[in-house]
């Protein structure tokens, strides 16, 4: 399959690349790009761990064709925050213990990112049913829910996301 150019915005950062077309985003982001954050977890669109945001919306990078994403801003689980200056969200997932093994947390923050966004003050059900796309096989979502919870109080009494 011949190569075409594709133009990204990842993290604040653009990027042009020639790549076949069949390519996903996730295999551009990890494997051209080197954004490893961005885990494979199943690469059918099942377990959430490649979520990240499109455009301002949450997607399975593994569902995504690269011709799909052209001219397309990317933010990953690294785009929102850092070890020295984390986001909310990261810094209530690490309060609340809601990362064991962590593979799922970087699709998990994404998802919740997007939720907050869109609905500041979700309830328990809310949470739930907006991370219902990221399996995690480690936490039992107690304490994820509770990053969530947290998270959302803290974005609401600083007045904002950053």
């Amino acid at each position: 399959m011949e190569e075409k150019t594709i133009n990204l915005t990842v993290n604040g950062r653009k990027h042009e690349l020639k790549i076949t077309p069949n390519t996903t985003l996730l295999r551009a982001l990890r494997d051209q790009l080197g954004y490893t954050e961005v885990k494979n977890g199943c690469e059918s669109g099942d377990c959430g761990a490649c979520t990240v945001i499109m455009d301002g919306k949450a997607v399975n990078s593994c569902m995504v064709l690269i011709w799909q994403a052209d001219g397309s801003e990317i933010v990953t689980v690294t785009g929102l925050g850092d070890a020295n200056h984390p986001h909310p969200i990261q810094q209530a997932f690490a309060d609340s213990g809601a990362s064991q093994c962590g593979f799922c947390t970087p699709g998990m923050v994404m998802s919740t990112y997007t939720l907050l966004e869109e609905n500041p003050h979700p309830n328990e059900d809310e949470i739930r049913m907006a991370l219902s796309g990221n399996l995690c096989r480690c936490t039992g979502y107690g304490h994820i829910v509770q990053a969530v919870q947290q998270a959302a109080e803290e974005m609401s009494s600083s007045g904002g996301q950053k």
